[in-house]
């Protein structure tokens, strides 16, 4: 049987099960993006920023430190010199550190010893012992003259005429740059450079001592 009015036909016009749409200007939870990029900047923008703070220490790190290597070979070059003045030469290395990291602490030495060869190696004694040092009753001979044996024969200073000199600096600044919520992010940060020269032979260069002496 056919027609509109067959048994089991529905009436048409009427819409079957539940309705497909929804009213317009409704929309469903799991479709409605508003939003969205604002929470994945919130997510993404402190790290973001935590990396880019990162680099930029490392950056005035880097650069201080290559500042720092130059200021102090010309330091060292100009000392050596015998109208060299080490405080206006300590003087310029804080100047120019000065324009990386402001504020920075300065700090600066000198070592002088007769010749390259005795760089680090200490006063000559009689090393009853065998311990590497000069103990209670050994005998040694005071070169640098300061009245005591010395591990290290250098003598603070520049020296004289001919003498070789190695200037150390070490510089400790707050970062411009600092990282919060890491671990040591906002602390002081240290640098050091050196530089080994010898001096003009300007004038004779005065040997070491050989005055004896006993250690106690």
């Amino acid at each position: 049987m056919t027609g509109p009015n067959r048994p089991g036909a529905r009436p048409s016009g009427r819409p079957s099960g539940r309705p497909s749409g929804r009213p317009s200007g409704q929309l469903g939870l799991g479709a409605d993006q508003r939003g969205a990029t604002l929470v994945e900047f919130a997510l993404v923008a402190p790290v973001f920023l935590m990396v880019l703070l990162a680099l930029c220490d490392i950056g005035q790190a880097t650069y201080a430190n290559s500042v720092l290597a130059g200021a102090v070979q010309q330091a060292a070059r100009t000392s050596s010199l015998e109208t060299g003045d080490t405080e206006q030469a300590d003087a310029r290395v804080e100047e120019i550190v000065g324009l990386i990291a402001p504020g920075a602490e300065v700090n600066s030495s000198r070592v002088s010893y007769y010749d390259f060869a005795d760089v680090g190696r200490p006063e000559s004694w009689n090393d009853i012992d065998g311990n590497g040092t000069c103990s209670k009753g050994e005998t040694y001979v005071d070169e640098n003259g300061n009245g005591y044996w010395d591990a290290d024969i250098g003598a603070s200073g520049n020296g004289g005429a001919g003498d070789v000199v190695i200037y150390s600096v070490e510089v400790t600044y707050s970062p411009l740059f600092g990282v919060p919520l890491i671990p040591g992010g906002t602390d002081e940060r240290t640098i050091s450079a050196s530089a080994v020269k010898k001096n003009q032979p300007f004038a004779d260069q005065a040997r070491y001592g050989s005055t004896a002496g006993t250690c106690k």
